[in-house]
């Protein structure tokens, strides 16, 4: 038994804890996927496992449930796999190392895979007892939703009955999310030149940001260590020789960076000038970034000195105006929603390799409009640099339903269960909503979940109360019946 499976509720924190165990990063999900289609077969339940391995499990109705509504649940199984720096875990082969600390579950030195773990171990649980009464359940566990929703675009959903849909991938407790913006993939590429070149290496860290989610955390106008990098080096090709020989920043394209690192080369008389420089720029960014993100450094440590192959200084200047040039964070907010981001973008991964300098963004928006605008200001920019850009795992967003029992039904039973009214709101980060929907003719769905903090990075945690919690009304929901 593991120190999850300890926690109340028992069976909910038991999957939890087996889902920790294997890697399921996104594009690494075949283990997790087998996990769930052999979870399903060894119970004698209905379950498609189909090419792309979405997998999709089917309960039917306990008795006296039978004539009620079919419920979908639905989640997904990936998880944004990140770690510090120092930390010794292969997170493509290897589980995570999860414990507790207060009411908080977390993950030593990696991200905890809440998003979305505890989704997949809500259905588990449901699925999996003899005790709690419900309507027939379609369950839909999807992958890669981190990485462009590909499972959900990709995903055969003619099977189900059922019209209305749970989604349980939220991170606030007592809020029903009910649309949500739709996103898109860029990726920017710069062709390089390659030279050798005698001088000086250094090795530049630009760290200690806090990160977040470019969804939920994008209006919290953290540093982009990726972004910040383009603005350091922009300045120093404007006074000194430099050189590209490394670059890598970021790991994900929906995780604002919290780490780019680089080794680039220099005339040996340029040292002094170069670290003065760089100390300046420094103390600058930690200046505009004190109240926001008040951990920001960079680093400076000699890579040695000689000839190496690195990118042309001509080419490293153009390098640099592109990332200045190009737009990152909030481009515009919501006019009918305060408070609301409308239209962002993240340079989420950087890097430069032989085949040229490589830039990601996330692009996001409830406007579709301004969404096909902002994809095409990155290809613009980059085109005028020289390069050329591709857009990939365009999805749309999830329009807010006026008419909604499911919605109703779930705020009057939250009321009678905590004497109060939940939030409905949107958000900014992309669900598989908007997606499914288009699959499942006039479905009615709400999203909810368990709150959790600082997901898709380092730091993110799991509230142990607010799981048994939202589990307890989860539970409840079904229970209830239509005529209730």
């Amino acid at each position: 038994m593991g120190m999850l499976s300890e926690l109340e509720p028992k069976n909910v924190f038991t999957f939890f804890e087996e889902i920790t165990k294997i890697p399921h990063g996104s594009g690494n999900v075949e283990q997790i996927s087998n996990y769930l289609a052999d979870f399903a077969r060894k119970r004698g339940l209905f379950c498609v496992q189909d090419e792309l391995k979405n997998v999709i499990i089917v309960k039917e109705a306990t008795s006296g449930y039978e004539q009620e509504p079919a419920v979908i649940l639905q989640g997904h199984m990936d998880m944004v796999a990140v770690k510090k720096p120092d930390c010794d875990i292969d997170m493509k082969k290897e589980g995570l190392r999860a414990g507790v600390r207060g009411d908080e579950i977390y993950a030593e030195g990696t991200s905890l895979g809440g998003d979305d773990g505890i989704a997949v171990a809500y259905c588990l649980a449901l699925l999996d007892s003899r005790t709690i009464s419900h309507p027939r359940l379609e369950v839909i566990l999807t992958v890669d939703e981190e990485v462009g929703m590909d499972g959900a675009r990709g995903i055969d959903l003619s099977i189900l009955k059922g019209r209305r849909m749970i989604n349980l991938d939220s991170e606030d407790e007592g809020i029903f999310l009910t649309s949500c913006a739709g996103g898109a993939r860029v990726y920017c590429h710069l062709p390089l030149n390659w030279c050798e070149r005698t001088g000086k290496a250094v090795e530049v860290t630009l760290g200690g940001l806090l990160g977040g989610h470019s969804g939920g955390e994008i209006h919290k106008e953290r540093g982009n260590s990726n972004c910040l990098f383009g603005r350091l080096l922009y300045e120093l090709v404007q006074r000194f020789h430099v050189s590209i020989r490394e670059l890598n920043g970021g790991l994900a394209d929906n995780a604002i960076p919290r780490e780019t690192r680089a080794i680039l080369v220099l005339d040996e008389a340029d040292g002094a000038g170069f670290t003065e420089m760089v100390k300046c720029v420094e103390e600058e960014i930690q200046a505009e970034l004190a109240s926001r993100d008040p951990g920001f450094f960079i680093g400076l440590k000699e890579a040695g000195t000689g000839s190496f192959t690195c990118v042309a200084a001509e080419d490293t200047r153009r390098a640099a105006c592109l990332l200045t040039a190009l737009p990152n964070g909030v481009q515009a907010m919501s006019p009918d929603m305060p408070g609301l981001v409308e239209t962002s973008l993240n340079l989420g991964i950087l890097k430069a390799g032989t085949d040229g300098l490589q830039a990601d963004f996330s692009v996001r928006s409830s406007v579709e409009t301004a969404k096909s605008a902002l994809t095409g200001k990155l290809q613009a920019i980059t085109e005028l640099a020289g390069g050329n850009s591709t857009v990939s795992g365009d999805y749309p967003g999830w329009k807010f339903r006026k008419d909604s029992p499911l919605r109703e039904k779930m705020i009057s039973l939250y009321r009678e269960m905590y004497g109060e009214t939940p939030k409905v709101e949107a958000i900014h980060a992309g669900l598989e909503c908007g997606i499914l929907g288009s699959k499942i003719k006039d479905l009615d769905c709400v999203s909810i979940g368990p709150d959790m903090r600082d997901i898709h990075t380092t730091e993110e945690t799991l509230s142990i109360s607010s799981t048994r919690r939202v589990w307890e009304y989860l539970v409840c929901l079904l229970e209830r019946k239509e005529s209730a």
